[in-house]
């Protein structure tokens, strides 16, 4: 049986995958409210960045992967237009009936569905855009949901990674005091539930630093891919061109 890390620990690939079920299955209820706490609100900065890179047109075609609580898809919908298609997807099933609830009332009607990253339901390039946003860490075969991404992407398509990355220097100490002493107690004051915010403090720690998912990507087919560090790095948005 082939072993993947589950943050610090090491387990099989299986197990990793409903644990991280887990994880989301506990914190959905309170997912928004605790990104604005532990981010200081700068998630929503983050997010209109990324919309702003997105740069989308009328009539254009868009896959959210690990949309969650649709916070991309809500910004994205009105771009493309009604000539246009978004489609909201996450493997979470909570996270995802938590997303399409907030799309309901706001009075979006967009196709949500189950899907695993890995092997995703779409033809090959049957999109011009596909974003995930705090989602690819979470991916057990990092390499192989990137290849799937640029599968769906037209020639010329973008994907756009924005996730937890390597903070600057200067600032990681007091990132990893934050990270492992405040989030999980917040975590717990909030959510009732430590365990899934150490688990996130851990996962951002083994996840790929800039360089390194930079590579990934070139290597799954994306011929340029540009790296946009977000506050001092603690964020990076990483966009990449399908050859």
């Amino acid at each position: 049986m082939s072993q993947t890390h589950f943050g610090f620990e090491t387990v099989e690939e299986q197990e990793k995958a409903r644990r991280v079920r887990g994880v989301f299955d506990s914190v959905a209820s309170k997912y928004d409210v605790m990104n604005d706490l532990m981010s200081m609100g700068m998630h929503r900065a983050w997010k209109a960045y990324t919309v702003a890179v997105a740069n989308l047109r009328e009539g254009q075609r868009v896959l959210d992967i690990a949309g969650g609580t649709g916070d991309l898809a809500r910004a994205f919908a009105p771009k493309v237009g009604a000539s246009g298609m978004v489609v909201h997807t996450d493997i979470n099933e909570a996270m995802l009936r938590t997303g399409r609830d907030r799309l309901l009332d706001k009075g979006m009607v967009l196709p949500s569905t189950i899907c695993d990253a890995e092997r995703l339901p779409f033809r090959e390039g049957a999109f011009d855009l596909v974003s995930v946003a705090f989602g690819l860490r979470n991916m057990t075969h990092k390499d192989g949901a990137l290849a799937e991404m640029a599968r769906v992407l037209k020639p010329g398509g973008r994907l756009l990674v924005l996730e937890f990355s390597k903070v600057a220097a200067p600032l990681q100490k007091a990132y990893d005091w934050y990270s492992f002493k405040v989030l999980p107690r917040l975590g717990q004051m909030v959510a009732g539930d430590a365990d899934s915010y150490r688990y996130l403090a851990e996962s951002i720690r083994m996840h790929p630093d800039q360089a390194t998912l930079k590579s990934m990507m070139k290597s799954a087919g994306f011929g340029h891919v540009d790296v946009h560090n977000l506050t001092g790095g603690v964020v990076a948005l990483h966009v990449g061109i399908k050859c």
